[in-house]
């Protein structure tokens, strides 16, 4: 038998008629009503689903608006360009800033005053990367503007290690660091491959 009847017990429905499986063989006009009365009750049940998803989203939306003056943070994405087991790794979203609101654009979109070593960078953004702030001139978050790109990334660059760490596998034995990143605090720490931060960081070492 196939898999699909070995695993649920019953033959499975072929992709152009959702009925009943059977000896019953059915053609011609009867196979075209049954298999639209399935796809109706198949959109009705898709329709019910995304309602009631928009519902319980609808509940938890705040709906974010800035006023010419106000103060805001700007969202980055940090990068530390460090392959672990082939994926890039990232640290958590930061925010910099902050910075004046000039305008409203469209509906969704502010422009906001960046200061020249920004310049690079487009200074339209989507509400959505952006945090509301009441200012205040000592709070003021330090960060390497110059290091951010176009795209909002700034490459993350390793300050000491604090730990080292052998992780036994079966038939190998992997070692592992801990490494402090500039601009963070210890507790932000990330344990990464020694090869590969010995690779690009050896005065680490």
């Amino acid at each position: 038998m196939a898999p699909f009847e070995l695993l649920y017990g019953r033959k499975c429905r072929a992709p152009i008629c959702w009925n009943e499986v059977g000896e019953e063989v059915i053609e011609g006009p009867e196979l075209v009503r049954i298999t639209n009365e399935k796809v109706d009750l198949a959109k009705q049940k898709l329709k019910e689903a995304w309602s009631r998803q928009k519902s319980y989203a609808d509940r938890h939306r705040r709906e974010l608006e800035f006023a010419p003056g106000d103060h805001v943070f700007l969202k980055v994405s940090p990068r530390k360009g460090v392959h672990r087991f082939g994926l890039k790794g990232k640290l958590s979203p930061r925010f910099i800033g902050p910075f004046e609101v000039l305008e409203r654009v469209g509906e969704v979109a502010y422009r906001i005053a960046l200061p020249p070593s920004l310049s690079h960078v487009h200074n339209v953004f989507h509400v959505s990367t952006l945090r509301g702030y009441n200012y205040h001139p000592l709070h003021v978050v330090e960060y390497p503007l110059h290091k951010i790109q176009e795209d909002l990334s700034c490459e993350e660059e390793a300050e000491t290690i604090l730990e080292r760490e052998e992780r036994i596998m079966r038939r190998k034995t992997i070692p592992f660091v801990k490494v402090l990143w500039k601009n963070h605090s210890e507790r932000e720490a990330t344990w990464e491959l020694e090869d590969s931060i010995r690779e690009r960081y050896p005065h680490l070492f």
